[in-house]
């Protein structure tokens, strides 16, 4: 399906590698041209040269913090007048409910809540200048079913989940689109992260904990980084104007609900 998108401008955040990098890279296959970002500037430039390399787009690299004020100015210096955003940015640590403090907290919603809030509030107003602009949020199954050990997490993506319901209709007349994608596990460096503890805390190998984790899935796998890249490269397109403000769980069905 030809997207409709070739010869655009995308900022995908962290996208040095995981969901990000799926993202950047499934646009950048529909013709896109697309601001990479990560904290580990070698990282950043060795997935940029493989996009390059496969697709033949123009690819610029943000090697920066993003959660930070001078991370947020050197991205939006780069991504002024882009026609895409995908806000990413990797999740807070688990833990208990007991062992969190403010700054926790603090921490959280600068990562995952007020970084995507500013560089939406910096960028959608040129997308609605020009009527058209498309904002995917990668937030988490657990806005649907808070995880418990995520409590830093549930509480940050929420807020954001919150924001994007209004905002997503107050630019929906203009021809801007907001949507969030809600990951499940996937094969990324979160799982890793997520079976290490388990595999810690209940004195387990990791290939148990991810055996144990699968098994709860349907689909019974992980997610793959390619095919949630797919979903958010079509939440972009030309087809997507008539999807917003929605929450799309992309999870093997391990979420069991109906709404």
């Amino acid at each position: 399906m030809d997207l409709g998108i070739s010869g655009k401008r995308a900022f995908v955040g962290a996208s040095s590698k995981g969901l990000g990098l799926g993202c950047a890279r499934a646009l950048a296959e529909a013709g896109v041209d697309v601001i990479l970002n990560g904290r580990t500037a070698e990282t950043v430039e060795q997935s940029a040269a493989d996009i390059r390399a496969d697709f033949g787009v123009d690819v610029t690299c943000v090697a920066t913090d993003i959660t930070t004020p001078d991370g947020q100015q050197a991205v939006l210096d780069a991504a002024q007048g882009v026609d895409i955003l995908v806000t990413n940015a990797g999740g807070p640590p688990p833990g208990f409910w007991s062992d969190w403090s403010r700054d926790d907290f603090i921490k959280a919603l600068d990562g995952n809540m007020l970084t995507p809030i500013a560089l939406m509030t910096a960028l959608l107003p040129s997308m609605i200048d020009k009527g058209w602009g498309r904002v995917v949020n990668i937030t988490s199954g657990s806005v649907k079913a808070p995880i418990p050990q995520l409590g830093l997490s549930n509480s940050a993506r929420a807020g954001l989940t919150g924001f994007v319901a209004g905002t997503s209709r107050q630019v929906a007349p203009h021809g801007v689109t907001i949507n969030n994608l809600l990951p499940g596990i996937h094969a990324t460096d979160r799982a890793v992260g997520l079976d290490g503890a388990v595999s810690k805390a209940q004195n387990i190998s990791m290939e148990d904990a991810k055996a144990a984790r699968q098994a709860t899935i349907p689909a019974r796998r992980y997610g793959t980084a390619d095919e949630f890249g797919a979903t958010c490269a079509f939440l972009c397109s030309q087809h997507a104007g008539f999807i917003v403000g929605q929450n799309i769980l992309l999870d093997g069905g391990a979420i069991n609900a109906t709404l």
